[in-house]
């Protein structure tokens, strides 16, 4: 995962009424080092985004994926990873894991005390999406 200079909308689909997933490539500019207010990891803004979005982006929680789940708060332009997603989702995620071994990840994220959920399948089903729901299988527990 090299960080390059350039940032590219590839896909916007809607999620919802008010909402959408936006899958940006390229322009890395850095990972968030803590969970941010309204992140979706966070146990306490459960219902913040509807079911969709959490549809839309659990192949970021695949084996060997390589699309990461960015920040909301830092927006298209912002192309921070989110770290609600580095602490619970990111483990078997490819680009992560080549990010470790490369320095784009440094190992210096933290909860700051703030109760996360468990898994991708744990914050998508709080979020209303059905456990058993097939775009589920694949991410990892």
């Amino acid at each position: 995962m090299q960080p390059s200079s350039k940032r590219k909308v590839t896909q916007i689909r809607s999620a919802g009424v008010d909402h959408q997933v936006v899958t940006v490539e390229g322009g890395h500019k850095g990972y968030r080092r803590a969970p941010c207010p309204g992140c979706p990891w966070r146990l306490d803004t459960v219902g913040e985004f509807p079911p969709e979005a959490f549809e839309l982006s659990a192949r970021t929680a695949y084996d060997m994926a390589e699309p990461v789940f960015a920040c909301h708060e830092s927006g298209v332009d912002g192309g921070h990873t989110c770290a609600g997603f580095l602490l619970r989702g990111a483990d078997h995620n490819l680009a992560v894991r080549l990010g470790h071994m490369n320095g784009t990840y440094k190992g210096d994220v933290t909860d700051d005390g703030i109760e996360l959920h468990e898994s991708y399948r744990a914050m998508a089903a709080a979020n209303g999406v059905n456990p058993q729901n097939p775009v589920l299988e694949k991410c990892r527990p």
